[in-house]
């Protein structure tokens, strides 16, 4: 990728903070009116310092592993007690590490918001600045209100450097909070551009304000406020914003080295891919062994459930036992029996079929909607991984039987789940091979990573339609999506595809938003808004129905708890906590 893009100068802004230092109690940066806070350059450097805090992992970096707490994705890092529900408790890591890190972001927001104004710069650079530390800050309360319900505010009158061992707002209402994030992203509307030029690509624009404003409408039941911004920018209705849906959608998520679409609303951008440090963090939770290096991976996987959801390539709904008469009733020693092969010691071919079908059983996934099979690796497809150092190796998934000897190796033939899962594998934002050399750093990927893409907002605003009895403008949406990757519409004619009622329609845009946005992290908080978490919640099993660990669901998980350490620091927090906690 080009060295001017954004996130190419982040090491040149020396903020002095770690990632894990919360509002709370992290002394504030250095910078000060002697030293900064007086050019274009420096405005423009502030700016950047956002985005870092913005793109670590515990606000924005992994948003995709937030599947791993809904019915798409299962796990063993890093939000595996939220997902387990077990060990769920306001002493949990990623609950603390969520606070600290979003309340760094509000921090890093607020120091912009109180300090660029006072800049005797260009005005239109001074509001663009300004603009994007709204939206960032937005971004950071709209997390939390999502997660914690009310929070504690702090906006720029609070300067951290002189108060941080002071701090001690109370919870703000839910209500409250929202308003902070609409007032914000209203003003960043305002304030921000239509785009940036080619070596700004990246920064917060007037379209990702409208969509995110839009989205803040949408989980709040606010159906026309929603429709209006969706629409702003779907039907350009003030400017010509240029979205479009990328004609493929296996390319969309295998952006890198200068490609671009025009779905992009706000992404992620990475860096270089072969530079120790830079790009994100996709492989080391997403991939599996055979991806680069012997990279111990499969950290997260697909769930059994997301895969027998996907609908057969006609739109009809898929059922095991129209292709294995039995199966759905039949225990896990028949499905392997029926799914499973033999194996040679040295993991380089299949030895004997047994009773599989290898290429019914490959059928039963390749004749469905095709994002099944360019979302996740299935049985008896293949997968170009690399050997043991980075040279690209063709690798093949197979339900192997153990007691036949052999056992899969990723230096050789076949894929290996590193917990011994007879799971699936992710195959979207996993690279093959080694992307003809650009390749080199195995556990960070250079792909861009979408928080808001054109494909996510279509189906919300055919969601806000259908919920304000607008089911043809609903249907005319989501046929959009389904249409890009060659699936059958709503309304065509086929019984199976008819959609007459607001229930229907509810019940296909949720199964939509699956299909298209699985592995992106949007599920966890969809199930949540529409009140049907905890139905969802169910024990992972493998693809032979056997049980790979147990989850467990009680009333208190809707919210999260207030972080322990929180609460001992913040005595305005006394008595705040979150019910059931």
């Amino acid at each position: 990728m080009k060295r001017n893009y954004i996130f190419s100068v982040l090491s040149i802004l020396l903020w002095s903070f770690s990632g894990c230092e919360s509002l709370d109690y992290a002394p504030a940066n250095q910078l000060n009116d002697k030293n900064f806070w007086k050019t274009e350059k420096h405005a423009h450097e502030a700016a950047v310092g956002l985005y870092t805090a913005m793109k670590a992992n515990w606000a924005f970096g992994c948003d995709f592993t937030f599947d791993m707490i809904s019915d798409l994705a299962d796990g063993t890092s890093p939000h595996a007690g939220i997902a387990r529900g077990t060990t769920f408790s306001s002493a949990d890591g990623s609950v603390q590490n969520a606070w600290q890190y979003l309340y760094e972001l509000v921090h890093r927001s607020n120091t912009v918001i109180r300090n660029v104004p006072k800049m005797s710069i260009n005005l239109t650079v001074k509001n663009e600045v300004i603009g994007e530390a709204k939206f960032l800050r937005a971004m950071a309360y709209f997390r939390m209100l999502n997660a914690w319900g009310g929070v504690p505010y702090y906006d720029e009158s609070c300067s951290v450097e002189y108060e941080y061992a002071t701090l001690s707002n109370p919870r703000e209402s839910a209500e409250t909070i929202r308003q902070h994030i609409l007032e914000d992203l209203t003003d960043a509307i305002e304030k921000l551009p239509v785009s940036w030029s080619s070596s700004d690509y990246g920064r917060a624009t007037k379209g990702a304000a409208y969509a995110l404003r839009g989205k803040v409408y949408l989980y709040n039941r606010e159906w026309k406020n929603a429709i209006a911004d969706f629409e702003e920018i779907v039907y350009n209705k003030s400017h010509d914003y240029g979205y479009e849906l990328h004609p493929d959608y296996n390319e969309l998520f295998r952006l890198y080295n200068g490609m671009r679409s025009k779905e992009m609303i706000f992404s992620i951008q990475a860096l270089d891919g072969n530079v120790a440090g830079h790009g994100l963090e996709l492989c080391t939770y997403l991939g599996n062994k055979s991806t680069m290096r012997l990279i111990a991976s499969n950290c997260i996987v697909p769930s059994t459930r997301l895969v027998d959801m996907y609908e057969n390539a006609d739109g009809t709904p898929f059922d095991w036992d129209d292709v294995f008469p039995g199966y759905n009733a039949g225990d896990s020693e028949f499905r392997r029996n029926i799914l499973s092969v033999a194996i040679n010691q040295e993991s380089t071919k299949i030895t004997d079929v047994l009773n599989c079908d290898t290429a019914k059983v490959a059928d039963a996934y390749r004749r469905r909607d095709p994002r099944l099979c360019l979302n996740v690796i299935t049985p008896y497809s293949h997968y170009l991984g690399t050997d043991a150092g980075s040279v690209p190796m063709d690798k093949q998934f197979v339900l192997h039987n153990p007691q036949k000897g052999g056992s899969p190796m990723e230096a050789q033939a076949f894929i290996r789940n590193s917990e011994g899962w007879n799971s699936y594998f992710w195959r979207k934002f996993i690279p093959t091979g080694n992307l003809d050399g650009y390749w080199g750093e195995y556990t960070r990927v250079p792909y861009e990573f979408p928080l808001i893409r054109l494909g996510d907002v279509l189906l919300m605003l055919a969601e806000a339609y259908n919920e304000d009895n607008r089911l043809e403008d609903a249907v005319k949406e989501l046929n959009k999506v389904r249409e890009r990757v060659g699936m059958p519409g709503l309304n065509n004619g086929d019984t199976w595809m008819a959609v007459s009622s607001r229930e229907e329609m509810s019940r296909r845009i949720q199964n939509e938003r699956a299909y298209e946005l699985a592995a992106e992290g949007h599920r966890y908080w969809d199930l949540k808004r529409w009140g049907i978490y905890a139905s969802t919640v169910r024990n992972a099993t493998d693809i032979y129905g056997d049980l790979m660990f147990k989850r467990e669901y009680q009333s208190r998980h809707e919210l999260w708890p207030i972080p322990l350490v929180e609460m001992e620091r913040n005595p305005g927090l006394k008595g705040a906590q979150n019910p059931g906690w």
